[in-house]
Formats: C-alpha cells, structure tokens, sequence
C-alpha cells in the first residue's frame, strides 16, 4: 500500500467520466467514433493508461500474460487472496465510452478511496481490465477473462481477424508469448469474489426510475455462423429453377425470430453476407451470424435444436445446403447470495436508507467478464442506469450523479464484505 497524497483529491464521479473521454480518444475510427480491439495499438494505449491510474491509487501493477491489465493492493497481511474488481476495456465498431469502462475505472476509484483511508482489509484488492471482452477482432468473445479463468483453448491461435491475422501472431506483435499464455490463468484460492459495475445494457432501471440496481444472474449465450448456399444465376432465371440462398436465409432469419420470441429467449441475426452480391445475379451463398441467449442454458439448447431442424427443413425445401458452426458457448452464471447481498448492502447505503429493503435485481440478457471469471469464484454486478438502455451505439450515456452513487455504492459492498469476512493466513 502506498500512502495518498493529502493534497491530492479524491478521483470522484466527474474524474471518472472524464478520463472515459480520455480512453474514448484511444480509437481506430475517425470522426469521434470508437472502436479499440484486442492487441492493437489502442489497446496498449489504454492498458497503459490504467497502469497510471492504478499505481496513483496505490496498486501494484502489471500486465498478464493474455494482455489484461492487472492492480493490487495488499490486504492486512500481504499474500491474502483478493477481492477481484474489474471489467473491459475493449469495444464493438462505433461504441459508446461506458460499457466495460466504467466499471474498470469505477474500480480504481474504489481502491483509491479505500487506500486513502488507511483501511486494513481482511483480504487483498486486485482490479483488472480485461482486454477482450467483446470478441470484435477475433470472432471469439471473452478472451481476457477466459485467459484468467484458465479456460483459455489452444484451437482458439488459429482465429482470424478482417486481414487475416492469427490470433497467435496478434500475440507476437503485441509482445506476449503465445506459449506464455497460461501463465495468465488463476485458481480459485487466489480470490474471496468478483465484483463489477457495469452499465445496464437495457431501460429497466430507467423506466423504475432508480441510478443502480443488482444483477441476478447472466443469460447464457451461444453463437453460430450458419452457411446456406445454392446456385448463383442470372437474375433472369425462372422460380422453378432457381436455387436463392438469400431467400433460403431470409426465411430463417424470420422463423427464427418468431421461435425465440415464442420461447421467451433472445436472438439475434446481427452480420449478413452474400455472394456474389450482385444486383441482377441470384444468391449463391448466405453467410449470417445467431447470437441466441436465454436465462437457463436448457431452455436456449432446446431452442436452438429446433431452430437446427427448421433450417433443415427451409433448406431442403428449397434446394439449398445448410452449414452451421459455432463460434462461442458460454453458460447462464448466476450472481450469488452472498455478493448479492453486500451489493445490496451498498446499495441501501449509498441511498442512506438503512430499512433493509431489497434493490431492484435484474437480468443481464448481454454477456460480461463475470460470466468467465465464474470459473473461478463467485461473482456479484451493479448495474448503473443508462440512458435509454442504449448500448453498444456512440449514444450511451450515463449522468454524474448516478455515478457518484455507483462509486459509493462500490466502496460500501467491498466494505460490507470486508465486515462479514474472517481473515485468513496466506500460508
């Protein structure tokens, strides 16, 4: 622990919101628009940036292995398993400048704050910020907290991005090892939880008119890259002989819609392409992407075994041939009593209410970090209003005061936890 500057201030919530216009500058887009991927220059950019904020809030601090960005301060002892703290840094194509990074700094923050007060923990702080959550550049979500999880799959080096570069060489020119990489990987006696702040990706608080609510669980999600193809043609060939892969997928983009909505579940066609793509030549192959989630992996799995016969089912009615594969698998994780519970606690406290009601708790249907990091160890989430629940779009927005409530939320969970915690010997 390294001791605060008394002349310094605090970071608060405008500090916060400005260094996320900071990160937001790091981007491969021009125009004020965002987009920073995995290994790229913008990642080292931010993840240096971090460093910086990290140490100014007392933290040790390195780089792991798969490229995250990593801060410690030590408990009351040194060598105490940690209360984990984090979220990401990545982003999609022509992002807003909060999903994942407000959570990262929100955490630093914390750990600053409860640096400065000279408070002994019955259990260390690390803060992460994970440098793939969303899986733009390589197809694969998750890989930054998949790494730490020890989930990582050696199948994954042989991804791609848009230029054909390898995920294993990506690594290369970044300067990690690619052989090194399990050296990023925990277990589960290095960490007491997991706790994340994260902008709700939806309206729900806003439309209950509350800054912050508690995550109960994270609907799992699978996703495909299903290939339909036919036979190319002119434009001018007749209906009985055409074989037109793009009507072949717009049939199943429509079924499949209805039969997750039918289901209660989520899915989503979000990339369609078509060769050749010409204005007056009939498809001849199809290329869309499913993101299909649900609240329990069960319910998704049936679905998605009926969405498998269905396309069969359009495909040989109309001539055509159906491939499919998956790109992503993660299961539903649930956010547990315990963390809940001091989330809930932190709540009640930064309201200043102390009836021991319960906060509003919600959904995630969007992944998160946490969804890996439960491999590990338990995890809890705070979800902070968001305009509109929009997300994933240049207008995400979060207001001041709702952020300051987040930080003195944050802080008071992590030192609810702290109150109900036995502390252990390291050795």
């Amino acid at each position: 622990m390294t001791t605060p500057d008394p002349s310094k201030p605090l970071t608060g919530a405008a500090a916060v919101l400005e260094r996320c216009d900071e990160l937001a500058s790091h981007s491969s887009l021009s125009d004020g628009l965002i987009q920073r991927v995995y290994l790229s220059p913008e990642h080292a950019a931010v993840n240096a940036l971090a460093a910086g904020w990290m140490r100014d809030a007392g933290m040790a601090t390195w780089q792991d292995a798969a490229g995250n960005q990593c801060g410690r301060l030590e408990g009351a002892t040194p060598g105490l398993p940690a209360l984990l703290l984090g979220s990401h840094l990545d982003t999609v194509p022509s992002a807003g400048r909060y999903d994942g990074i407000l959570g990262v700094l929100t955490a630093i923050a914390v750990v600053e704050r409860i640096n400065a007060d000279g408070r002994s923990l019955p259990f260390a702080l690390e803060v992460v910020a994970f440098g793939d959550e969303e899986g733009t550049r390589f197809g694969t979500a998750l890989l930054g907290s998949r790494a730490l999880a020890g989930t990582w799959l050696d199948a994954w080096w042989e991804l791609t991005d848009e230029v054909g570069i390898t995920l294993h060489d990506a690594f290369v020119a970044f300067g990690l090892d690619p052989a090194a990489v399990t050296a990023a990987a925990r277990t589960s006696n290095d960490f007491v939880g997991y706790l994340e702040t994260h902008i709700e990706q939806g309206p729900v608080l806003e439309e209950n008119d509350l800054p912050l609510g508690i995550v109960s669980s994270i609907a799992g999600a699978r996703r495909f890259q299903i290939t339909i193809t036919g036979k190319a043609g002119h434009s001018g060939t007749p209906w009985t002989h055409r074989r037109d892969a793009l009507a072949g997928a717009s049939e199943a983009i429509v079924a499949i819609e209805r039969l997750a909505r039918d289901a209660d579940l989520i899915a989503t066609v979000g990339h369609l392409e078509v060769f050749p793509d010409a204005v007056n030549v009939i498809a001849g192959r199809a290329e869309f992407s499913l993101d299909l989630r649900g609240r329990f992996d069960a319910d998704r799995d049936a679905a998605w075994q009926r969405i498998e016969a269905l396309l069969e089912e359009i495909c040989s009615t109309r001539g055509l041939h159906v491939a499919v594969h998956q790109t992503h698998a993660a299961p539903a994780a649930h956010c547990s009593d315990r963390l809940r519970g001091v989330i809930a606690a932190g709540i009640r406290a930064a309201d200043g209410s102390d009836d021991g009601s319960t906060p509003l708790e919600l959904l995630s249907m969007a992944g998160h970090d946490a969804m890996a990091v439960a491999h590990l160890t338990e995890i809890g989430m705070l979800f902070v209003r968001c305009a509109g629940g929009v997300s994933h779009h240049p207008d995400e927005s979060v207001t001041e005061p709702d952020v300051a409530r987040a930080l003195d939320a944050f802080e008071a969970a992590v030192l609810a936890l702290a109150d109900g915690h036995t502390l252990q010997d390291p050795a």
